[in-house]
């Protein structure tokens, strides 16, 4: 009988997997335990055994594909096995829930039908009614508000008249009509707000009934750029094309922006002696700089001593060419903006900064080096300080757990590594009571794994504490989002060769900078700061680690 192969979940926070190699073919012979391909996860890229004897009968999915967890890859078999029942089959399973969802689904959308109320927009269109919705303005408006009405109901209404102004989540713009007739309806009243392609105004011949257009409702938002019906709006800040000034003198009312009535209030002008150069004569913030001008040029020419008055800088015009690439995001980088994001966004976090002494830790580490079988670093001590603090400060070595909280007994200290497509955190474990060559063979032999992609999952999980340091980058100081589920981190800067006050005199010494991100469910100020005091203490005093 063939065999599905699933993809298999190989992380807790996996949910699909990139097919990153194929070791077998179709036709080809396995066994169990032959390595069947290689899986890209969120973590590393991992071998995929098989669990069966017999042929590859299929493969379905191609090299550099993802595909979710439990979704089908291949199927084995006895050779000349008819493997299509199989996949008949599963194909099934997997449409039933469809199936049955099926005429819930039609059930909604025809009672949704048959629940639209109200006139077509054909019928809108012999009656010669036209409905102003609310337009979309901006990619990410949802709601505008009625910053002003220029028209009332019963007001009559040309195709270029401003009915209103809306102010969006980017600037105020201006609504027009586009119909001719008489304003029937206003639907928003001023300063209050109304979803996008909600109706704000009703304009048509006067005495139309319109209680059917108002039962219509609202209608799919549409982007206010596609078509001149579905976008009255005109930009306040500036037009877009000038054109030769056109008298605004009008027997309504002047024509101007908001942003142009504005300045003319601020600086006292009358916009009636403005003459408009946008569409219609409207007078924008150009015409008012242009007319303050004048009055200044005329004083200038009848002065008894006329000043040669500066000319204006000319602004060299730069061409530029707006360019990017896009690539697809890796199973890694996926992993990172989920959990990251979750704990940043769950997790409420503060920080807490000390400065450290390294004088003593330098000359430690020198000491060490001449004897130690591997070369320790500075991050081997921070750990095996890091490990000894949490002994005894358990509350800042726990994690939040919902209803409770976990306090842990063991020291399993998490160490970022940055790799090519993202970051990596292995776990140095019962680092406590392990010595510093053995935390600095540990590390090293963790980072070639990462870099290689070779981690498994049993080496990055279950991390009480997380040390995450970029002083080798040199950093000197930040802070870090928390590794969920850990209830904290410590950011490491570098080492910084600082004036500092020794015994009332200045003098050169190295302060290395840390900061202590918290989660406060459950790591208060006083407990993260009594565990920095600790750490300080150890890094300080360097021989307090041996003791």
């Amino acid at each position: 009988m063939a065999e599905i192969v699933r993809m298999p979940k190989m992380s807790d926070t996996m949910t699909e997997g990139v097919m990153a190699k194929w070791h077998k073919k179709v036709g080809d012979k396995v066994k169990s335990g032959d390595v069947m391909a290689e899986v890209e996860t969120d973590k590393a890229t991992m071998d995929l055994e098989s669990y069966w004897d017999g042929t590859v009968l299929y493969i379905g999915v191609e090299e550099g594909k993802a595909v979710p967890v439990d979704a089908v890859i291949a199927v084995i078999g006895k050779e000349g096995e008819d493997y299509k029942a199989a996949l008949d089959a599963e194909s099934a399973v997997n449409s039933a829930p469809a199936a049955e969802a099926k005429p819930a689904e039609e059930a909604k959308e025809e009672s949704t039908s048959a629940a639209a109320t109200g006139l077509s927009e054909a019928d809108l269109e012999k009656l010669g009614v036209t409905v102003v919705r609310m337009p979309l303005l901006s990619d990410t408006m949802t709601e505008g508000v009625i910053a002003e009405w220029h028209k009332k109901v019963g007001d009559k209404v040309k195709d270029d008249d401003i009915l209103a102004d809306v102010e969006t989540d980017k600037a105020t713009m201006e609504v027009m009509g586009y119909a001719e007739g008489t304003l029937l309806h206003i639907g928003v009243e001023k300063g209050q707000a109304a979803k996008v392609n909600g109706i704000i105004a009703i304009v048509g011949p006067a005495g139309t009934d319109i209680s059917g257009i108002l039962s219509q409702g609202d209608a799919p938002a549409k982007p206010a750029a596609d078509k001149k019906s579905d976008a009255p709006v005109a930009e306040k800040v500036a037009a877009k094309e000038e054109e030769a000034p056109v008298s605004s003198a009008s027997t309504d009312r002047v024509k101007a922006s908001p942003l142009a009535k504005r300045i003319a209030k601020d600086k006292g002008i009358d916009l009636a002696q403005v003459a408009g150069s946008a569409d219609g004569g409207r007078i924008i913030k150009k015409d008012i700089e242009n007319f303050k001008s004048a009055p200044a040029s005329a004083k200038a020419e009848s002065s008894s001593a006329p000043a040669a008055e500066k000319a204006a800088p000319v602004i060299p015009q730069y061409v530029g060419e707006e360019r990017y690439t896009e690539k697809p995001v890796s199973q890694m980088r996926k992993a990172i903006a989920k959990s990251l994001g979750e704990s940043l966004f769950t997790a409420p976090h503060f920080y807490l900064n000390i400065s450290i002494d390294m004088d003593n830790a330098i000359s430690a580490r020198t000491a060490i080096n001449a004897v130690a079988p591997v070369k320790v670093s500075f991050n081997d001590i921070i750990i095996k300080a890091v490990a000894i603090a949490l002994k005894q400060h358990p509350a800042v070595n726990s994690s939040w757990r919902g209803d409770k909280i976990r306090f842990n007994e063991h020291t399993n200290i998490g160490v970022a590594m940055a790799v090519e497509d993202g970051l990596l955190v292995p776990v140095v474990r019962f680092a406590d009571g392990k010595s510093l060559s053995h935390i600095s063979a540990e590390v090293k032999a963790y980072g070639q794994k990462a870099k290689a992609k070779k981690l498994q999952p049993s080496d990055w999980e279950g991390s009480t504490f997380t040390v995450s340091n970029l002083g080798m980058f040199g950093i000197d100081e930040f802070t870090s989002i928390i590794n969920s589920p850990d209830g904290a981190i410590l950011s490491v800067g570098a080492i910084q060769q600082v004036p500092v006050v020794k015994n009332g005199a200045v003098v050169p010494g190295n302060v290395m900078k840390l900061s202590l991100g918290c989660d406060h469910r459950v790591v208060d100020g006083a407990t993260g700061a009594a565990f920095l005091q600790t750490l300080k203490g150890f890094l300080e005093q360097p021989i307090t680690l041996l003791v």
